[in-house]
């Protein structure tokens, strides 16, 4: 089963599955949706499509005998844009390494978790294995979160991200809020009667990095080091010789477990109200847009033990144990009190125009996943 990951993967990497809420042409997961289905359905019989507005996802079971503890891989069918990039849907093989777009982001995983599916079905496994291949996680992780919310759930998950065959065990979360500052419109030679809101934003950008400055100054988590913060985008205005009424700043803060979105909300309003105290005629509106938590679980828990070990008996070198900054699936899966780790294949130029995974650790990954089953499904 092992020979065909390359080809597997390969026939993943050829399907369009851009993300439509990142690229207006994105073909979304439909068609590598119905792909991994159908392959599926040729392993086991209990196979669905879970829709969320259009945005399909596949679990594929592997069903036990009965009495084991069950367990989910998964791993994302989406991917960024392709803008820039010759022939992202053309797979190319150079030096051990398959190129394309999603070819290590992540669809050699998604090879990886579906060959470890049909094995599954061969060994004598009292517990289930759940496999879902998701939509959207590259914006807002519609499929993963309808996956859940249909009552999909296991005693443990690993969450196939590629990690270099590290094992991960944290990542930060995010959290995004909008600034409206309040101008007064007046014509652009009338100063005694406008209120420029683009530069009364300039107090709060100030704060802002103020804000940075302090949180790097901080310890922070002992995996992922502190938290952040940044102005995004700015945007205000209407014409050259208009003062402007509003101006609007997208920012983002990177969290680290234990800290919230409701903090960061908290830390723009002091930011505010410093500015008022400065300047009475400064005006802001704060509105949290969007969140996702933070990650982490416990270095010597159960899984992550059993993953870390498979890894080092497979490879014969110790993985180590790690976080990583950029959000995953993870975070939801855990917060739906299922025990995940992150483990996945090597590769590089994430999200770039030369993406590409290593093809040797794709089967290794496979390996691993095959192992750690057959000893937590037992």
């Amino acid at each position: 089963m092992a020979s065909e990951l390359p080809d597997l993967t390969a026939k993943l990497v050829s399907i369009d599955s851009t993300n439509p809420s990142l690229s207006p042409t994105g073909a979304g997961e439909a068609e590598i949706a119905a792909f991994v289905a159908d392959w599926c359905r040729d392993q086991t019989p209990d196979v669905r499509i879970i829709d969320a507005d259009g945005r399909p996802s596949v679990v594929a079971i592997a069903r036990g005998t009965g009495g084991g503890r069950s367990i989910i891989l998964n791993g994302h069918l989406d991917t960024v844009g392709v803008e820039g990039m010759a022939d992202p849907f053309q797979p190319r093989v150079e030096g051990g390494r398959m190129y394309g777009r999603g070819s290590i982001d992540m669809k050699a995983s998604v090879a990886a978790m579906m060959v470890t599916l049909a094995r599954a079905r061969s060994m004598p496994l009292r517990g289930d294995v759940v496999m879902t291949a998701v939509a959207d996680e590259e914006a807002f992780s519609v499929g993963t979160s309808a996956v859940l919310d249909a009552g999909v759930t296991a005693d443990a998950a690993i969450v196939t991200e590629p990690t270099s065959g590290d094992v991960v065990v944290a990542h930060k979360g995010f959290a995004w809020a909008d600034v409206i500052a309040r101008g007064r419109a007046a014509h652009g030679s009338l100063p005694a009667e406008g209120i420029d809101a683009i530069t009364k934003m300039g107090g709060f950008l100030k704060g802002l990095e103020n804000l940075q400055a302090e949180l790097a100054r901080q310890p922070g988590d002992p995996m992922l080091g502190p938290g952040s913060v940044h102005a995004s985008t700015i945007n205000g205005g209407r014409e050259m010789s208009s003062y402007p009424a509003t101006c609007h700043l997208g920012v983002e803060r990177r969290t680290i477990p234990g800290e919230t979105a409701q903090g960061f909300v908290a830390e723009l309003e002091g930011i505010a109200e410093r500015c008022r105290q400065a300047d009475p005629d400064f005006q802001a509106e704060i509105n949290l847009t969007f969140d996702r938590q933070a990650f982490s679980i416990d270095a010597d828990h159960e899984i992550v033990e059993l993953v870390k070990a498979v890894a080092a008996q497979t490879t014969e070198r110790e993985p180590p144990v790690c976080g990583r900054a950029g959000w995953m699936d993870a975070a939801l899966l855990s917060e739906r009190s299922i025990p995940t780790v992150i483990y996945g294949p090597a590769g590089g130029d994430f999200h770039g125009d030369n993406e590409w995974v290593d093809l040797a650790s794709i089967e290794v990954c496979a390996d691993v996943l095959t192992n750690v089953i057959s000893t937590y499904c037992a």
